[in-house]
């Protein structure tokens, strides 16, 4: 026997114990006696439904249920995030890419952190953001950085678009 079914059987018990004492007794007529003792059996089975309820939501589904079971869909990368690698890697391999779509973005990126940071315009004080920027990073940077002679020569490294990046960063 279960624990819920001896559950449920001790509460019929007393509560039949205390239908007899009652009816022996008899405080009050034997009809509301009688009606107090189906409404307290009709709680009783009310809550065992519940606990039974509840229990069956707690149990695994079958392997059925699971294959209707709607799956989440894979976490995606953000659009700008696969963007903007894309123009990291195609900058790294060729100069006019680099030229043409990575730097500008740079620039906007160092232009921001300059003007929020130290106060100074990356266009109107060259000198100021030069300093702060360092030359590497103002040798990349620079906007009045020449066209590169070959486009389809090698972009920049990796390695340096990551310290200049990491120089942005710590603006």
């Amino acid at each position: 026997m279960t624990r819920e079914r001896v559950r449920i059987a001790t509460s019929v018990a007393a509560a039949t114990l205390a239908l007899l004492i009652a009816l022996g007794t008899g405080p009050i007529a034997q009809e509301r006696i009688i009606a107090a003792y189906v409404l307290v059996l009709a709680a009783i089975a009310l809550a065992a439904m519940t606990r039974l309820l509840r229990s069956a939501e707690e149990r695994p589904s079958s392997l059925f249920d699971a294959a209707l079971r709607a799956r989440p869909g894979e976490a995606l990368r953000p659009p700008e995030l696969v963007r903007t690698e894309r123009e990291i890697m195609l900058g790294s391999a060729s100069a006019g890419h680099l030229q043409a779509r990575l730097l500008p973005i740079l620039r906007d990126a160092a232009a921001a952190r300059l003007m929020a940071a130290h106060n100074v315009d990356l266009d109107r004080r060259p000198d100021a953001a030069r300093s702060v920027l360092g030359e590497d990073a103002w040798e990349l940077l620079r906007p009045d950085r020449p066209q590169p002679d070959d486009r389809n020569a090698p972009g920049v490294s990796l390695k340096r678009l990551r310290a200049t990046i990491d120089t942005l960063e710590a603006l």
